[in-house]
């Protein structure tokens, strides 16, 4: 095949392909892109963008045109004499010198601003949230309200915000596509970085990465930024601000019992032989009551993410003693407890990875949370989380569970937060994330990390104990 031959055939291929990707360029689903941005950070940063690379097709365009006149224009011809050589051109060399030096001008100028711009200290007034990386979750402090939580940022849309980057092992990187521009999160090292999220976002979801290569599990590093009105925001911070209560929970049904009563997480009665449930074991599945919630889902073998949510019961406020108004320099009283309504979780803010093959749990089981409380109390696992409103767990390895409950998703933005995928990462979570400090709890269960049974004598857990942590847990909003 001669050169002619094999460049038609592969522009034959090239066309197709290229007509792929403008295709799909076109179609209107970005939810993680940065070129559509809806805060003041994301702005600079998106001007600077447009003004580079306006600049760099013109630069582009006119160098291009240049080569193939030239090229064009003075080919060789049959029969054409050889033309004079000459050795430098003082005024060609000058000219062609200044012209990059005046586009470099025409460059540097925004990109100076922009970084002055972007670099300099967040306005007084603004929302300090400090964020710790860790191998491989996020933790948030809201130093002051004295609120510590994980992998889920609740910002007051119109507000500006101030974070303050460290971290706790390795080197991580933090963004949100559609707020910002990233900002590396280091060791030993505090580095800021402040944006103001548009007053037209409130009550929506964004998504958020590590974009660092930090190790084993860097891809399943995410965390959730929910921006909300500046009443939401305040009901959520009185919320949080409150211990962690669980509601009185009556007797445990036996296994495969009818649907469990508050304070009780029941199992799905059945499965496929392949260890995914079926139909109808999902639909009973998708059922727990506690009294903090009215809804949620059970604990299947291996889960499937649901696609449709029940509302929360009164996602706006919570019910009950604590929710007395509380007031803020802000504005006026509000009912603590807002939550965002998690039917209302755009479906690209769902996760969605397959849990491992083989992982499975014991259907039928139901789940006491009071008993959950006492085996939480108990075991290692005080040893790595706090809970206020639980004395007896103060650590600080792991996230802080005071309001797991209230959280829609876990293993850092990978599961969706139903006690079906809990009751599996309780059991095994160096199986569902690789690399995890969590050691697998489940009594039988291989710890990948240890290369180890886990035994009783070792602290392992049964399925109806980690059932109880499960339902204990779920009540925590």
């Amino acid at each position: 095949m001669n050169g002619s031959a094999r460049l038609r055939r592969l522009a034959s291929y090239a066309l197709p392909v290229a007509l792929l990707f403008a295709i799909s360029a076109c179609s209107g689903g970005h939810p993680n892109s940065t070129l559509v941005p809806h805060s003041d950070l994301g702005r600079e940063i998106d001007f600077l963008w447009d003004r580079l690379l306006l600049l760099g097709t013109i630069v582009f365009v006119l160098t291009e045109a240049a080569l193939l006149f030239i090229v064009f224009k003075y080919r060789h011809r049959e029969g054409q004499a050889k033309p004079p050589q000459t050795h430098g051109n003082a005024k060609l060399e000058i000219t062609w010198t200044l012209i990059p030096a005046v586009i470099l001008v025409f460059i540097a100028v925004p990109t100076v601003r922009t970084i002055w711009t972007t670099q300099a200290a967040a306005a007084p007034g603004s929302l300090n949230i400090d964020v710790t990386g860790h191998q491989w979750w996020w933790e948030f402090k809201y130093p002051e309200y004295g609120i510590t939580t994980a992998n889920e940022i609740y910002l007051p849309a119109g507000r500006t915000v101030n974070f303050r980057l460290r971290s706790a092992d390795v080197i991580h990187s933090f963004w949100a596509p559609q707020l910002g521009g990233k900002r590396d999160v280091i060791t030993n090292r505090t580095n800021y970085i402040w944006l103001t999220p548009d007053s037209s976002t409130a009550s929506q979801v964004w998504n958020g990465f590590c974009v660092e290569y930090c190790g084993t599990a860097h891809t399943y590093m995410r965390f959730r930024v929910f921006t909300v009105t500046p009443q939401e925001f305040d009901s959520w911070v009185a919320g949080q601000r409150m211990p962690a209560r669980f509601g009185a929970v009556a007797s445990a049904p036996a296994p495969g019992a009818a649907p469990a009563g508050p304070g009780m997480v029941a199992t799905s009665p059945a499965q496929s032989p392949a260890g995914v449930p079926t139909e109808a074991a999902q639909g009973a599945a998708e059922r727990v009551a506690t009294q903090s919630s009215g809804t949620g889902s059970g604990v299947a073998g291996v889960p499937a993410v649901p696609r449709s949510r029940a509302p929360e019961a009164n996602p706006g406020a919570r019910a009950g003693p604590d929710s007395s108004a509380v007031r803020f320099a802000s504005g006026p009283a509000v009912a603590p407890g807002y939550i965002y309504p998690r039917e209302r979780i755009p479906d690209y803010a769902v996760p969605n990875a397959p849990v491992p093959g083989g992982l499975k749990f014991t259907a039928g089981l139901t789940g006491n949370a009071h008993r959950g409380r006492q085996t939480f109390s108990s075991k290692t696992c005080i040893g790595c989380h706090a809970i206020a409103g639980n004395p007896t767990a103060m650590g600080v390895i792991g996230p802080n569970l005071t309001h797991f409950g209230s959280r829609s998703t876990l293993a850092a933005g990978l599961y969706p937060n139903t006690p079906a995928y809990l009751a599996l990462w309780i059991k095994n979570a160096r199986a569902m994330k690789p690399g995890v400090l969590m050691p697998a709890l489940g009594i039988g269960e291989t710890d990948r990390t240890l290369k180890t049974k886990v035994t009783a004598a070792g602290g392992g857990l049964t399925d109806q104990e980690i059932a109880d942590i499960v339902a204990y847990l779920t009540t925590l909003k």
